[in-house]
């Protein structure tokens, strides 16, 4: 710790600038208008005060060794704040953007005082790492014979293959989608995390000797029971893709997707690939159910691609400004966080359920068989015109109760449902190498990763749930280690939690 009082001398918290509103929703680059090393980052990471028990780090599920990078971030020390940093993450450049920094709010000047930037630190060292070209490949030094294929090339499978491809092992990355990075390439928009970062990270691994297979999706274009008999072990890492869908009145009118459709089809248009549902925002009145990072997303998308207005519904309340009583210190709190895609325009409602969903033009047709010659009656879906929405309260048997007489129709030319997912889509897998599945229907895992299915092991949301990157690149690293062990007997990978393990950090 070079300076003691360094948190006493710069009390004041530095967030990365923007750029302007009416600039930045005109493109799909990157909102902020500062990156990297910056005048005040070295005063910033002086704040951090090398705590006897540095709760950021039980606040992160990587391990990282957050105090030390700290400080070698405030002694500009880069190559050793890189080799620091990477010992426990493959990307940082990934979590120093999207994660919601768990360890920031187990940060003890967070006490008193606004936090460590911890999550700008970890931005700015791998920034610094790729310009100054410390970012070097590092194959293994000797290869075994062991072959291991990773389905799914998100956060957690990425991170596996890569663990595993260093141990040595002959690693092949599937991928259903045309370009390696799963939700991180498509789900998670341009203007958020530039795919740049994806590519950069991609070439490494290919020239430490991971290799990739685009548009092959297992199930359809290579069974499942083939590809375990191709490899001595298979890692499902397909995440949890199947949505929470909404059951009520209008749900089949046309112009109602769910947001892993709008999403995607948008950044596939900024780098000029086919979209695959054709959804777009222009000119319409665009309605996101779901106030989540994922409805933000939506909204940042759809004021992009020009939607007359956006409306945000939310069913829980607005956030606290300031920590709850209910979650104190160190735990994970729930306050109102203002996105960059908030700043940019939209209309948030919370306290609000949906009803049901209004639509014009839908009709019964006649439609003529010229297999049989004969007719029948089909109904013809009509396009949503608005939804039907009510307000809600704390009920006495349930969470919610609707308020009566608040009952009101909001427009609605294009409706995103952002309700969150269910559950991995196992449809394929249960019908040719079946595995168990747990109660919330994800792929059942033992402690060792496993599943019931000798020499196939799952990680990330795929056998957790729906959860955060950084769980998920520290799921892969978990897996990685487990699956060296199966293969050769020992491990020397790292291994920063079990498959049980869960945040320290929730409301109570």
């Amino acid at each position: 710790m070079g300076d003691p009082r360094g948190f006493l001398k710069v009390r004041t918290r530095r967030e990365l600038a923007e750029r302007p509103v009416e600039e930045r929703i005109k493109d799909w680059l990157d909102v902020h208008a500062e990156s990297g090393l910056q005048p005040w980052t070295t005063q910033q990471a002086a704040r951090c005060m090398d705590c006897g028990t540095p709760f950021c780090m039980s606040g992160c599920p990587l391990g990282n060794i957050i105090p030390e990078f700290n400080d070698l971030v405030r002694q500009e020390k880069w190559e050793d704040a890189y080799n620091r940093l990477s010992m426990t993450n493959n990307f940082p450049e990934v979590t120093g953007r999207i994660c919601p920094a768990l360890c920031e709010q187990a940060c003890v000047l967070g006490i008193h005082q606004p936090p460590t930037m911890i999550k700008n630190d970890e931005a700015t060292i791998i920034d610094q790492a790729w310009e100054l070209d410390y970012v070097k490949p590092l194959p293994p030094e000797r290869l075994t014979d062991m072959t291991v294929a990773v389905v799914g090339s998100g956060p957690s499978g990425l991170a596996c293959a890569q663990q595993l491809t260093r141990a040595g092992h002959t690693v092949v990355v599937y991928e259903r989608d045309d370009a390696i990075g799963g939700l991180m390439r498509y789900g998670i928009p341009n203007f958020k995390l530039d795919k740049h970062l994806i590519d950069r990270r991609v070439k490494q691994m290919e020239a430490e000797g991971t290799r990739f297979r685009t548009n092959t999706e297992i199930g359809k274009d290579i069974s499942w029971d083939e590809l375990r008999d191709r490899y001595d072990a298979v890692v499902v890492a397909i995440g949890s893709t199947v949505p929470r869908d909404m059951k009520i009145p209008g749900r089949e009118l046309d112009g109602i997707h769910f947001a892993m459709e709008f999403l995607p089809d948008a950044t596939r248009r900024v780098y000029g690939v086919e979209p695959v549902h054709d959804i777009t925002a222009k000119d319409k009145h665009v309605v996101v159910i779901g106030g989540g990072d994922t409805g933000s997303d939506c909204l940042g998308t759809a004021i992009r691609q020009g939607a007359k207005d956006v409306t945000v519904l939310q069913i829980m309340p607005k956030e606290p400004s300031s920590r709850p009583d209910n979650a104190p210190w160190p735990t994970f709190a729930r306050t109102y966080q203002k996105t960059s895609s908030m700043e940019e325009g939209g209309t948030y409602v919370y306290n609000v359920d949906s009803v049901e969903f209004e639509g014009e033009g839908a009709e019964r047709v006649t439609i003529e068989d010229s297999a049989t010659a004969s007719g029948f009656i089909a109904d013809e879906h009509g396009h949503v015109t608005g939804l039907k929405i009510v307000d809600v309260a704390p009920g006495e048997n349930g969470p919610f109760t609707r308020q009566p007489g608040t009952e009101r129709v909001i427009p609605a030319d294009l409706v995103l449902i952002s309700v969150g997912f269910l559950h991995p889509d196992t449809s394929t897998i249960m019908e040719q190498m079946p595995v168990e599945l747990d109660q919330r229907g994800n792929v059942a895992r033992d402690d060792d990763f496993a599943t019931s299915q000798d020499g196939v092991f799952v990680c990330g949301d795929a056998g957790r749930g729906q959860s955060l990157v950084v769980w998920a690149i520290s799921e892969g690293r978990s897996c990685a280690a487990a699956v060296d062990r199966y293969l050769t007997g020992s491990t020397e990978l790292p291994a920063p939690i079990v498959p049980t393990q869960r945040p320290m950090m929730l409301p109570r």
